[in-house]
């Protein structure tokens, strides 16, 4: 498991409400290899927000689009950011570019106000 990769997370053993649904690993490679548990931000095809400085919309106009692996328009959503087993990861379906990874990272600062 990479950082920038975009997993299909069983997020029900925590929360059963979310359920399972699509999420981008942003833990660093150092701790996903060394740790049992990995941060995650959630996807959602939910974009009436993707506008805010916290959300990165990923659709058929970016350019990480079709590695992605992601069926629908999404944001990925900075402000709902989850610490998950590794086990409750069911697959990798694609992953992000470094240059997209960047634009994450800024949206992980405003979230957090870094």
């Amino acid at each position: 498991m990479n950082r920038g990769d975009v997993v299909i997370v069983d997020f029900s053993p925590a929360s059963p409400s979310t359920g399972i649904r699509p999420a981008v690993v942003v833990q660093n490679d150092r701790d996903n290899a060394r740790m049992q548990n990995t941060i995650v931000a959630q996807v959602t095809s939910n974009t009436r927000r993707a506008l805010e400085d916290t959300q990165l919309l990923i659709d058929q106009n970016h350019a990480d689009w079709q590695q992605s692996g992601l069926r629908l328009g999404s944001v990925v959503n900075c402000s709902n950011l989850a610490a998950v087993r590794q086990s409750d990861i069911r697959r990798v379906i694609g992953s992000l570019s470094s240059a997209t990874m960047q634009e994450l990272d800024t949206c992980l600062r405003a979230a957090l106000e870094l």
